[in-house]
């Protein structure tokens, strides 16, 4: 079954072959092509990758440090099953990093990180008037990744990082209809322009409202 979902790695591609498997489940794991509870067989997933056992071990002790995977004694590794109240708690946790980057990048921002922010939003809109889902993901993903790398903390970057597996697992629960892409739309733009105009405080608002209202539409009734 493995190998009808995971793509094979090839050598010569990266310089790393546990960090290519890692990234592979980990995709694997966040979009529920592995779903959860599913067993992590190392056998099975180096034969899907095409590699050795060890780089999907040491795959796998990565993901269970992020909690997407766990290990249980005489049983292996398995796909974390998570709860509604687990993921509320991760959300939380990644809104508050988020709007801790936004005020942080909103003082270190130069001509160049503004450039690059105008050209993701320039994707994120063109995205939103497609209404393509994977397009905007990916252009939501890559607006929130050039924020991260202004501020220039890579403890805060890595955090960010580690979390942003919870977020597209929560927004799997969200249904995407065209008033909450256009409501989306307007949050990313009111933090971009926050930060280009070096408002900290204004960023920060942004952010956590930005944060706090997409845990609220995956989470209905959730105490957020």
């Amino acid at each position: 079954m493995a190998a009808d979902l995971i793509s094979p790695i090839v050598s010569e591609d990266v310089p790393s072959l546990a960090d290519r498997a890692y990234a592979s489940l980990r995709e694997a794991i966040i979009d529920g092509r592995l779903a959860a509870g599913a067993k992590l067989s190392e056998r099975s997933l180096a034969a899907a990758l095409g590699v050795s056992p060890q780089p999907v071990r040491e795959a796998l002790r990565r993901l269970e440090s992020e909690g997407l995977a766990e290990a249980r004694p005489r049983s292996g590794s398995f796909v974390t099953v998570f709860t509604v109240e687990r993921l509320v708690e991760m959300g939380l946790m990644r809104a508050a990093l988020e709007t801790v980057a936004a005020g942080i990048a909103a003082r270190r921002r130069t001509d160049a990180d503004i450039a690059a922010l105008r050209a993701c939003m320039t994707v994120v809109d063109a995205a939103s008037a497609a209404n393509d889902d994977r397009r905007l993901a990916a252009a939501n993903d890559a607006l929130h990744a050039a924020i991260h790398a202004i501020t220039g903390n890579l403890v805060l970057i890595r955090n960010l990082q580690a979390l942003r597996g919870y977020y597209h697992i929560s927004s799997r629960l969200i249904l995407v209809r065209e008033l909450e892409i256009g409501e989306s739309l307007k949050e990313h733009t009111a933090v971009v322009e926050a930060i280009i105009a070096g408002d900290r405080a204004e960023a920060e608002r942004q952010m956590h409202h930005h944060t706090h209202r997409n845990l609220r539409v995956a989470f209905p009734g959730s105490d957020i």
